[in-house]
């Protein structure tokens, strides 16, 4: 039975399993000093973020002070009056969400944890931002404090994370109601996000779906790091957002009214909202107010003694006088009232099992049960077919079992083989549906894909082709610096696609995405290793997964059923050598599996003992033991060849010296898969030829 203290307890467990790596400090504990309880106006607490910030950054001698005092005013009315969420629960999973997608104003938001009351985020952290150890990083970094919700930084990251998080709210909703799911999704963002291009494809799918319960407050203070932003961009943001279905309007920035009035109505719309927040960068500061001199600096000590005497704040650095202390400290206890009205929701609903259940990421046995039969059955039929159908194949199995699959495509459906028959589309008037048509947004989806893992209740998959990678990276890369779990479906992985020609061709892409940090990248050879390899990325709560699929039909190789997944260390041999002690061992991944097991057919049958290894994991087969390794690829004496229709970037650490690699050594080219690997020289009896 789930009772909110274990659910709670739990989220707490999950957001914060990836710990700075020299954040070893036991929490500070020391009681906060009485606070006088003088009245205190809305410029004060807004002028204790401008204080906090313009101290922390010139302490660090690095930062950027001029965005956290613009934007001070309109996140002082946000947390006082309408962000739903209790420092003291700060993984309550009915919370509103804050993404500050201008990342680069870390320090506003790290003020508002400070002033809100969030318990690891003390005045220590506050004076030792952007340094080692620091929960203060120089941009937002999930896993570092609470209250953080996702790793910004990269300009318009966060906006189209805020998509992913709001789709997520809405699906979580028409499963569990609004006595247990009903939050909205705020973000700030800068002039540089809607710059950047992942701003358009997120705005228009947000539209499009009507995500009404999101919220972007853009802080439009005309300044860039060049200069005025007239020097680069002449959009008219509010007119684009309309026009992309969003309800937009624009308001002084610094009039808590207007600040006020304008979030009242975006409750109440049916629509996503954009608010054009017209601000000043570096409020108050003497002569960079309005400048770009105050954007990514210092402001400097002289500056920062005349914005004190223009704020009339008094104060010596770092100090946040007790009365102001108090009512910021106040305001939260008034909004973490949400908190228990919830808490009193969960405990009476008759579906809090299931909803703890989905939250804590319990997937159940019934999946693997169902997946063990598949395999079975592959045992048994041996079928010749792509393993992007085997992955198809793979999702209609455990779907049923897995409602916390949340699946898409970026406008590929019927090419990713992504979606189930059961599968009803997720719309604007069906937020039940668990199917995603992303429209060709790659990075959009990619980026919606984080949100969606980072709120929680679900398992997040899309679909593309292998060579958009490209157009999806820097969101895969932050899928793996956070640790989510988002399963990339990247189908037509090689020159195996044909006739398409260069261009859609993956060629350097998989060795590219081997070099990002946690990240498995899956190259099956069959529909067995295509089920086991979702096995993995399903069951790997901390890691994002890429499967490789192909176009063209392959192969069964795996004749024998076993419960065991071999693709779990990465590599594993497929094929043993005469007399279990090889001349040759032949390593190979997808595609290229069946050409290795063709080649050591010949170099037997020539008296050459030789092993096939299948790599369906190079990252998962380097986390082994030297002992397995050793034992996979075989003492210095052996032959090594690696056959695989890419670069040969990464396969040297497998090699060794005196290894062979056969691949692509240049672009593609437009013809028929078979002809293409016979003219590129990836064949059997390349590997023939290339043992000794």
């Amino acid at each position: 039975m789930w009772s909110p203290a274990k659910l709670l307890k739990y989220r707490q467990k999950q957001l914060h399993r990836r710990p700075h790596p020299c954040n070893t400090a036991p929490m500070s504990t020391a009681p906060q000093k009485t606070p006088a309880l003088s009245p205190v106006t809305h410029d004060q607490m807004a002028n204790a973020i401008r204080a906090l910030s313009m101290d922390a950054v010139e302490k660090a001698k690095s930062g950027h002070p001029g965005m956290p005092m613009g934007m001070a005013d309109v996140a002082t009315v946000l947390f006082t009056e309408f962000l739903r969420y209790d420092p003291q629960h700060p993984h309550w999973p009915d919370r509103d969400r804050f993404i500050l997608s201008a990342g680069h104003g870390s320090m506003l938001q790290y003020s508002l944890l400070y002033l809100t009351g969030y318990p690891d985020m003390t005045l220590d952290e506050i004076k030792n931002f952007r340094q080692w150890g620091a929960k203060t990083a120089g941009h937002p970094e999930f896993g570092h404090a609470t209250g953080i919700e996702t790793t910004t930084g990269p300009l318009g990251q966060g906006i189209a994370n805020s998509v992913g998080m709001a789709i997520a709210e809405r699906a979580m909703n028409a499963e569990f109601g609004d006595d247990l799911v009903n939050h909205t999704t705020y973000v700030i963002a800068g002039d540089g996000c809607l710059m950047e291009g992942i701003s358009l494809e997120a705005a228009s799918l947000a539209g499009h779906l009507k995500l009404n319960k999101l919220v972007v407050l853009w802080d439009d203070n005309q300044i860039c790091i060049d200069g005025p932003t007239s020097m680069t961009v002449s959009d008219d943001h509010l007119a684009r957002f309309a026009a992309q279905g969003w309800r937009t309007e624009s308001i002084d920035g610094h009039d808590p009214k207007q600040i006020r009035d304008a979030l009242t109505r975006a409750q109440t719309s049916d629509k996503p909202t954009l608010i054009g927040c017209r601000t000043i960068i570096a409020k108050g500061a003497p002569t960079k107010a309005g400048k770009n001199s105050s954007h990514g600096s210092p402001l400097g000590a002289d500056e920062i003694t005349g914005t004190r005497k223009n704020l009339m704040w008094d104060h010596v650095p770092f100090d946040v006088p007790d009365a102001i202390m108090h009512s910021w400290r106040q305001s939260a206890t008034a909004r973490a009232d949400s908190y228990r009205a919830w808490e009193k929701r969960f405990a009476a609903s008759d579906k809090r099992d299931a909803f703890g259940a989905r939250i804590e990421g319990d997937l159940g046995n019934g999946w693997t049960s169902a997946l063990n039969q598949l395999k079975q059955k592959l045992a048994e039929s041996n079928p010749k077919e792509a393993t992007r159908v085997s992955s198809q194949n793979v999702l209609e199995t455990i779907m049923p079992h897995l409602p916390q699959l949340l699946g898409g495509s970026a406008d590929l459906t019927g090419s990713n083989n992504t979606k189930t028959k059961a599968m009803g589309a997720f719309t604007a008037d069906n937020h039940a549906g668990r199917y995603m048509y992303y429209g060709v947004r790659e990075h959009g989806m990619a980026a919606a894909m984080n949100g969606i893992a980072l709120h929680g209740g679900f398992i997040p998959y899309g679909g593309t082709f292998l060579v958009f990678t490209d157009y999806c990276r820097p969101a895969i890369r932050l899928s793996a610096l956070m640790q989510q779990r988002v399963i990339y479906v990247m189908t037509h992985d090689s020159i195996g696609l044909g006739e398409d020609g260069p261009t859609h061709q993956p060629v350097e892409h998989v060795a590219t995405l081997r070099a990002i940090p946690n990240l498995n990248v899956f190259r099956p050879c069959d529909a067995t290793e295509t089920a086991e390899c979702w096995q993995i990325a399903i069951a790997s709560p901390n890691t994002p997964s890429i499967l490789a699929l192909t176009r063209q039909g392959l192969p069964h190789l795996r004749g024998e059923f076993t419960e065991q997944n071999p693709c779990a260390k990465g590599a594993y041999t497929l094929r043993e050598a005469t007399g279990g002690k090889p001349a040759v061992v032949i390593m190979a991944t997808g595609s290229e599996v069946h050409l290795a097991v063709q080649a050591r057919e010949t170099l037997e049958a020539a008296g050459k003992p030789t092993r096939v290894v299948s790599v369906p994991c190079m990252d998962l087969f380097m986390q082994q033991p030297k002992s397995y390794r050793d034992s996979i690829l075989g003492d210095a004496s052996v032959k090594r060849i690696a056959i695989e229709a890419g670069i040969e970037l990464g396969w040297e650490k497998l090699l060794g010296d005196n290894g062979t690699f056969i691949g692509m050594r240049d672009f593609g080219a437009s013809a028929p898969a078979e002809v293409l690997y016979e003219k590129f020289g990836i064949t059997a009896d390349a590997v023939v030829k290339a043992a000794p």
